[in-house]
C-alpha cells in the first residue's frame, strides 16, 4: 500500500512535519510495510518556508535584516533542494508579530528587510523565488524592499526618500541605475490569496491598514500615498501597478513584485503544490491524507486540504482529511474532492489542552491507526 500524507500545520499546535510523522506512525501500526510519502504542506502563509524546505530536501538560511521598525531582526528563509530556488516569507522580515501592539504604525513600518533577504539569496546564486506575502505590518507599497535592491525613489530635491508609508507622497522621480544586476535573470512566483487593488476603498490601506494600527485619518493619508506612488510609476515607467489583482496585498508589496520584479501573483496553495510537484508524487497512491487545524467554510475557499483533494480527485484517489475541529460547513468538502473527514478529538478537553503539541500528536496517531484498521478489515 502507498499512502501520501500532505497535511498543513495545526496553527498554534503542531507543525505539518510533526503531524505527518504522527499520521505515518498510525498507518505503520496497521500496515508495517506501507510505502509512505510525506510532503509537509502550507498554503503560502506562515510555515511555507519550513514546509518547502522539508519537502524538497532544502536548507534554512539565517540572516539578520532590518525589521519593520528599523531594528535588526533574525530572519530565516529557505533554499530548496535544487540549490537555485529561494523561498521567502515576507513576514519573516516585516511581519505584524514583530511589532508590539502599542507600536503598530504602518506610516513608519518598512519592507526593507524583505529586500535584504532577496539580495542575500541573489548573492548565494538563487534565480528562482517563491514568495509568501501574508501577515505584513507595512503599508509602504513595497518601496522599502525595492530600495534594498537598489531602486532609488527621489524627492523634489533629488534626495532619496525615507522609509515607511508616510514617505510615498514625497516621491517625484525613480532612478534605476543602481538596481541589482542579477534581478533581470530572476523569476518571482508570489503566493497571493487576496484580489485587492493598490489604493481606493478596496485597496491596501482601507482594507488592511486598521489591523496594522492605522486610525481613520492615517488610513486616508496612507491611501493617498499609495495613489501618488502609483501615479509616479505610471508617469515615469509607463507601468500600471494599481489595477492588478493582488496589488494591495501586504501593504502594496504585491504591486512592487508584480510591477518592478515582473512577478506572477497566484494562489498560495497552487504555487506550493507546483513547487513540491505534488501531482507527480501522488499518482500511484492508494490513499491521500490531508487536513489542518480546523476544517470549515474557509477550507473550501482555497486552503491547503482543498488543493490537495482536487489533485487527488483527478486521479481517482480517496482522500481522508483530519482536523482538530470540524463544523457544519465542512460537509461541503465531500463534493469538492474530500472522500471523508474526521475530527481527531477523542475526549472532552479545553482548547488549551487540545492545542498541546503532544496531545495533537497522540490524537493524530490514534485516529489514523483506527481508520486504517477499518480499511484493512474492509479490504479482507
Amino acid at each position: 500500500m502507498k499512502v501520501l500524507i500532505a497535511i498543513d500545520s495545526f496553527k498554534g499546535s503542531i507543525s505539518s512535519k510533526e503531524a505527518s510523522k504522527a499520521i505515518s506512525t498510525g498507518i505503520k501500526d496497521v500496515y508495517p510495510d506501507a510505502e509512505i510519502v510525506m510532503i509537509p504542506l502550507a498554503d503560502g502563509g506562515e510555515g511555507t518556508v519550513e514546509a518547502l524546505i522539508e519537502a524538497t530536501g532544502g536548507q534554512a538560511v539565517k540572516k539578520e535584516v532590518m525589521g519593520p521598525l528599523r531594528e535588526r531582526v533574525a530572519a530565516v528563509y529557505g533554499i530548496l533542494g535544487d540549490g537555485k530556488t529561494a523561498v521567502i516569507e515576507a513576514a519573516a522580515a516585516c511581519g505584524l508579530p514583530l511589532v508590539p501592539a502599542d507600536k503598530r504604525d504602518p506610516s513608519v513600518t518598512t519592507t526593507y528587510g524583505v529586500g535584504e533577504l532577496l539580495r542575500d539569496a541573489l548573492e548565494k546564486g538563487c534565480r528562482e523565488f517563491v514568495i509568501g506575502l501574508g501577515g505584513s505590518a507595512t503599508n509602504d507599497g513595497g518601496v522599502g524592499m525595492l530600495q534594498a535592491l537598489g531602486f532609488r525613489f527621489l524627492n523634489d530635491r533629488h534626495e532619496e526618500v525615507g522609509l515607511g508609508g508616510k514617505e510615498l507622497k514625497q516621491i517625484r522621480k525613480i532612478d534605476m541605475s543602481q538596481v541589482h544586476p542579477a534581478l533581470k535573470e530572476c523569476t518571482f512566483n508570489v503566493a497571493c490569496d487576496v484580489q485587492n487593488v493598490l489604493y481606493g476603498p478596496m485597496g491596501a490601506a482601507y482594507v488592511f491598514g486598521p489591523q496594522k494600527g492605522a486610525a481613520p485619518q492615517m488610513v486616508k493619508e496612507l491611501d493617498e500615498g499609495l495613489e501618488h506612488f502609483a501615479q509616479i510609476v505610471l508617469k515615469e515607467l509607463q507601468m500600471d501597478i494599481h489595477n492588478r489583482s493582488g496589488a494591495g496585498a501586504a501593504g502594496g508589496l504585491g504591486a512592487a513584485f508584480a510591477g518592478f520584479l515582473k512577478a506572477q501573483l497566484q494562489s498560495g496553495i497552487q504555487l506550493v503544490l507546483e513547487t513540491v510537484q505534488m501531482e507527480e508524487k501522488m499518482k500511484d497512491a492508494d490513499f491521500v491524507l490531508t487536513g489542518e487545524g480546523k476544517l470549515d467554510s474557509q477550507t473550501s475557499m482555497g486552503k491547503a486540504p482543498l488543493g490537495v483533494a482536487q489533485l487527488a480527485e483527478k486521479h481517482h484517489i480517496p482522500v481522508i482529511a483530519l482536523a482538530g475541529g470540524i463544523t457544519e460547513e465542512t460537509a461541503a468538502l465531500n463534493k469538492l474532492g474530500i472522500t471523508s473527514y474526521f475530527s481527531i478529538m477523542n475526549a472532552p478537553m479545553t482548547l488549551e489542552e487540545a492545542l498541546d503539541a503532544t496531545v495533537a500528536f497522540t490524537n493524530l496517531h490514534v485516529t489514523t491507526s483506527q481508520l486504517f484498521r477499518l480499511i484493512k478489515a474492509i479490504k479482507k
